[in-house]
């Protein structure tokens, strides 16, 4: 069942689309046309959901001339007692993490990741004091390992997953809650999440795993219905949003946000 802990202690960064969204970065799918205007009001809507949920929401427009900008959740792994500013494993994707650093730097103390590791944000997915981490086309395993000796000193536990047939491991599964991971088996490999109860998703709606957990609230993907109908059977109360045109760049809800605690 859906936790009842309020949203009103947490905070959000995003960041508008880019006028270049339509060049972004491409992995495992083949690139389809994007309408910038519809993506930029599935944006304003996902701040606004964000806002009514009680969540304060920062809209950033530092980086106009960087294709995936929007995408702000690679750029950093904020927690409660530190942020990593990472180093996104696409080079053209760098240069993104230099313009939200003094962001990110006036709400958490940083720690920035050197060469060679390398760590999109999108691949670390936290539940507790777990921080799961993928091991992708975009996450090394130096960058594992600076991850997990920046966060040492803070009690976290570092888990590395082999991610196989996504872009990141947060494409192939989030969190519902601290005892529960939804996933698309086909992706990854589960045997690392021992001690989590896994609810597979439809497999005809292999990109539904990705839901945006903050606090008690759980946001899903409306082209998703199959998805949405398994966790409402399960119990779990979950807004439902459209940003469909952000799985033509290979996003999802979470890759839009970068969500700490105020």
């Amino acid at each position: 069942m859906l936790p009842t802990t309020s949203s009103s202690s947490w905070a959000a960064l995003t960041h508008r689309p880019s006028p270049l969204l339509g060049e972004c970065q491409l992995t495992f799918i083949d690139r389809q046309p994007i309408d910038l205007k519809r993506a930029s009001a599935q944006h304003a809507a996902y701040c606004a959901s964000l806002q009514a949920a009680g969540i304060q929401v920062q809209v950033l427009e530092t980086s106009p001339d960087l294709p995936d900008s929007a995408f702000v959740e690679d750029c950093a792994v904020i927690l409660d007692d530190l942020a990593v500013l990472t180093r996104p494993g696409s080079p053209a994707r760098q240069p993104e993490v230099e313009r939200l650093a003094p962001v990110i730097a006036r709400v958490r103390p940083v720690v920035c990741m050197q060469p060679p590791g390398t760590l999109d944000g999108g691949d670390v997915l936290k539940i507790g004091k777990n921080l799961y981490v993928g091991i992708s086309t975009r996450t090394n395993p130096a960058g594992i390992a600076a991850l997990a000796e920046a966060v040492q000193p803070h009690a976290y536990r570092v888990v590395p997953v082999p991610v196989h047939g996504s872009l990141h491991l947060k494409t192939a599964c989030t969190a519902l809650d601290d005892e529960t991971l939804l996933a698309n088996p086909g992706w990854i490999d589960l045997t690392n999440f021992e001690g989590l109860r896994i609810l597979p998703v439809p497999e005809e709606e292999p990109w539904g795993a990705n839901v945006l957990r903050i606090g008690g609230r759980i946001w899903a993907q409306t082209t998703f219905p199959r998805t949405l109908e398994v966790l409402q059977r399960e119990g779990y109360i979950v807004q439902e949003i459209d940003c469909s045109e952000f799985l033509n760049a290979e996003a999802g809800l979470t890759c839009l946000s970068l969500i700490y605690r105020v």
